[in-house]
């Protein structure tokens, strides 16, 4: 890889990581960034990995800066870092399996990825001790929050992105044809 795009994916990387970190801490203005209720307007980002691979180190960057405003501290950091970058890698994996032009299941790792790892560390880490229904009701408010995010705000944000050709002008986008579904 040349230098010049070593630098343009590095600069890709932070700005993501700055806009998804801002965005989280909108939403925790709002207290909708952590604990169990759970909408994080900067989640509709972790659909990015499917126009760049910068998005991959931008969001769980971004994700790590966010966390440490979390109450859950160094426990949301490792945790809620490690789900952002394992559902990016994910996102990138699926960027290619379409139904009309559309990746319909890039959005879905974040979703799964957060209702498991975060649903588990809050009911892990509450005073009243784990229990699989408290695990289950966590991952299922986490994971909820998450799929209107990532499916509300995401995946009409790749529709809008490829429709203008704003993600060919703003990303590295790679040329490889879709494999459609449908």
């Amino acid at each position: 890889m040349n230098q010049s795009l070593k630098v343009r994916r590095l600069v890709e990387a932070a700005m993501i990581a700055a806009i998804y970190t801002v965005l989280t801490y909108a939403a925790a203005a709002l207290n909708l960034a952590y604990q169990g209720v759970q909408f994080r307007f900067s989640e509709a980002l972790t659909i990015l990995p499917v126009f760049t691979p910068s998005a991959i180190p931008g969001l769980a960057i971004g994700c790590f800066l966010s966390n440490l405003g979390s109450p859950m501290g160094i426990i949301d950091w490792i945790s809620g870092t490690s789900a952002t970058l394992l559902a990016a890698v994910l996102t990138r994996l699926l960027r290619n399996l379409t139904v009309k032009g559309l990746p319909v299941l890039a959005p879905f790792p974040p979703v799964l990825t957060n209702a498991i790892i975060v649903g588990c560390v809050i009911a892990v880490t509450d005073p009243a001790g784990f229990s699989v229904p408290l695990f289950a009701a966590m991952a299922l408010s986490v994971g909820l929050g998450e799929l209107a995010v990532c499916y509300g705000l995401g995946l009409p944000l790749i529709a809008v992105l490829k429709k203008t050709g704003v993600s060919k002008r703003i990303f590295l986008e790679s040329q490889e044809s879709p494999k459609r579904l449908i």
